[in-house]
């Protein structure tokens, strides 16, 4: 039903090299999708923010991007002040003009991801086009973005003003206002990667319907490794964490399984504000590596040898991409029973799920010590990651909502004129 070219707009506070998550990457993975079907991507992002949060000092080298996309990184003199304007009021005091400006220029669907400091919800009025909203996090219903109280716990009932204190951040003000319920009525869909996240907005108290889209690997990344690196059989065997080094991700949970009697070892990919506690409770433990941030092309590699990849966010995910960058490579994933991941088995049969201790000691024994079990898992998460999570899966989706969302402003557009030639109707007088 999408018979044109189109023209899309991508919102987002990160994007790549400027990119701490998930969220910029999906934002860059989709518009390389849609270049590569020939529509055109006009990416809009605040560098500022970035750089705000950011601890290198050093600036990144900027990757390259192909036909058809355009990126428009938003930078000022007032650097964090920007940011904080947008955090505290909701809409971009700085930026504000060139992001109206760029969203004026007549494209067919502008999506917006994480807007919660290129522009917060009032960005979602500007411009007149098809509007899409994806939730990468649950920022709509939560201050903290995560759900995670007083950053401690995951959230289980609404204590905002204490817990953004916590967390070391100002309330926002827009908060205390119909701000954001006024700015949503601009949005067409609003989309998300689980049932589990759109069920928490909900329960949260976000009204507005939610519809899903698959979350996917692009064809250009799902296909065999380019660098053609065996499974090496002669390494120890090693289970896999690959992620952000914060409290949230779940490690401490992990670390003390790995000790003299662990069937395997431990092999921890990534950095963050929780290296040095994870270290010291590491101790000395030949059981347990840490690689630091590993390079894209290597990370394939260490995927494929892995017994598992282990995943046990103590928080609310949406849909980590780890997931299927562990499927890609048919390796099966070890999964806290929270979140999404309760629906990502279900519907993979590609790993295995724990509540205790004692439920992840047994995974890791069963997977290390039963090949056959592990082959298995990962042959069924490699099956899923084909059939629900493809680049064609996800844009097919992606291209029906659009169509739909085109339908429906159609016929609302002929209802009004007919109720508007209804109106104009002479009215007989009898004077005939």
């Amino acid at each position: 039903m999408i018979s044109k070219p189109l023209r899309f707009a991508m919102v987002t506070t990160f994007y790549p090299p400027y990119n701490f998550g998930g969220d910029g990457l999906f934002v860059r993975r989709l518009a390389h999708a849609l270049a590569g079907r020939g529509h055109s991507v006009d990416i809009i992002h605040d560098v500022d923010a970035y750089n705000m949060l950011s601890d290198e000092a050093a600036p990144r080298e900027e990757e390259p991007e192909p036909g058809g996309v355009r990126v428009h990184r938003l930078q000022s003199p007032l650097g964090s002040l920007s940011c904080l304007a947008t955090q505290q009021l909701g809409r971009p005091l700085v930026h504000g003009r060139q992001i109206k400006r760029l969203l004026d220029e007549g494209f067919d669907v502008i999506h917006y991801h994480n807007i919660s400091l290129v522009g917060g919800p009032k960005i979602l009025s500007y411009g007149d086009a098809i509007k899409l909203y994806t939730t990468h996090e649950h920022w709509l219903v939560c201050p903290s973005h995560i759900l995670w109280r007083h950053n401690r716990e995951i959230c289980t009932g609404r204590e905002c003003v204490r817990c953004v204190l916590n967390h070391h951040r100002l309330p926002q003000i827009w908060r205390a206002t119909s701000l954001l319920e006024r700015e949503c009525r601009h949005v067409d869909a609003f989309l998300t990667l689980s049932q589990f996240c759109a069920d928490k907005h909900k329960e949260f108290g976000f009204e507005r319907p939610m519809q899903l889209i698959p979350s996917f690997l692009p064809d250009s990344e799902s296909g065999p490794d380019p660098f053609g690196s065996p499974q090496n059989e002669t390494i120890k065997p090693y289970f896999l964490f690959v992620g952000r080094l914060e409290i949230i991700k779940g490690l401490q949970d992990v670390i003390p399984l790995f000790g003299d009697a662990a069937p395997a070892e431990l092999w921890i990919a990534g950095s963050g504000a929780y290296e040095e506690t994870l270290r010291k409770m590491a101790g000395d433990s030949p059981n347990v590596r840490f690689l630091g941030q590993v390079a894209p092309e290597e990370l394939r590699t260490l995927y494929k040898n892995a017994i598992a990849v282990l995943t046990p966010s103590k928080c609310y995910e949406v849909f980590p991409m780890v997931v299927l960058e562990a499927f890609r490579e048919a390796t099966p994933i070890v999964a806290r029973r929270l979140g999404p991941y309760p629906e990502i088995i279900e519907q993979s049969g590609g790993g295995v799920l724990f509540d205790t201790a004692e439920n992840l000691k047994s995974a890791l024994d069963t997977l290390a010590g039963d090949r056959q079990t592990r082959d298995k898992m990962g042959a069924a998460g490699a099956h899923a990651l084909k059939t629900l999570w493809s680049e064609d899966v996800a844009l097919t989706r992606y291209f029906d909502i659009i169509a739909g969302i085109t339908e429906s402003r159609a016929g609302r557009t002929a209802l009004r004129v007919a109720k508007s030639r209804r109106r104009v109707q002479p009215i007989g007088l009898g004077l005939e």
